[in-house]
């Protein structure tokens, strides 16, 4: 039922993906995913690297510093406007319940956690917002967001660089597999910072104290 929608989505993408504006909307979207939209950027990047694998190393470039932009705008958010703006979008975007584990994970992880979430599947808004919410020290925050968000967008960039033919001719086939694999990676990022922060012990005095601090607003 949902191939046919997914597949005409799929070439559409692939037709926008070579437009001469196809570089703006990929910053475009980088940039509000990393504070408050919900669809992650890696496909379109991916579809874009495979309309034109001879630019996929500038679209890498063009990922990761819109996406290092937008996490500033997200730890803006959570630093000056959590209570007005944060805490709605993350309530909107599905996260709220998961922010008392992602500042555990902070406390115990600091740097490595910005790392992680700009690195992989995990939602990078979630971590951007905690991370100005906690007052992390700014330019420690750059330099990881960086770090996490270049080495996931450069990779991308790189893999469809050197094996863009047979990664669409895989996607091609296997498109709704491709994509309920992504899907599950998004959620099991989530679990993992939810583990990480939290534990198994609904007794946590992280969790719970982060959850009085964060309802008693």
């Amino acid at each position: 039922m949902l191939m046919k929608p997914l597949r005409g989505l799929y070439d559409w993408t692939m037709e926008k993906a070579a437009h001469p504006a196809a570089e703006w909307w990929l910053a475009f979207f980088c940039f509000i995913e990393a504070s408050f939209f919900p669809i992650p950027p890696h496909p379109l990047l991916g579809l874009m690297c495979l309309a034109e694998p001879k630019k996929a190393l500038r679209f890498g470039l063009i990922a990761t510093l819109s996406s290092v932009a937008g996490g500033l705008l997200g730890y803006f958010i959570g630093w000056a406007l959590f209570d007005t703006v944060g805490v709605p979008v993350l309530k909107a975007i599905g996260l709220f319940d998961a922010l008392p584990a992602a500042k555990c994970t902070f406390d115990e992880w600091g740097v490595v956690a910005v790392i992680i979430a700009g690195a992989t599947p995990v939602p990078f808004k979630l971590l951007t917002i905690t991370a100005g919410f906690l007052g992390m020290a700014l330019v420690p925050f750059i330099l990881a967001s960086l770090a996490g968000r270049g080495a996931i967008f450069f990779t991308v960039g790189v893999l469809f660089r050197i094996f863009g033919a047979p990664i669409k001719a895989f996607i091609d086939k296997y498109l709704g597999t491709v994509t309920t694999v992504f899907v599950l990676l998004v959620v099991g990022g989530v679990l993992a910072i939810t583990q990480l922060g939290g534990g198994e012990d609904e007794a946590d005095p992280c969790v719970a104290a982060t959850v009085a601090e964060t309802t008693a607003t």
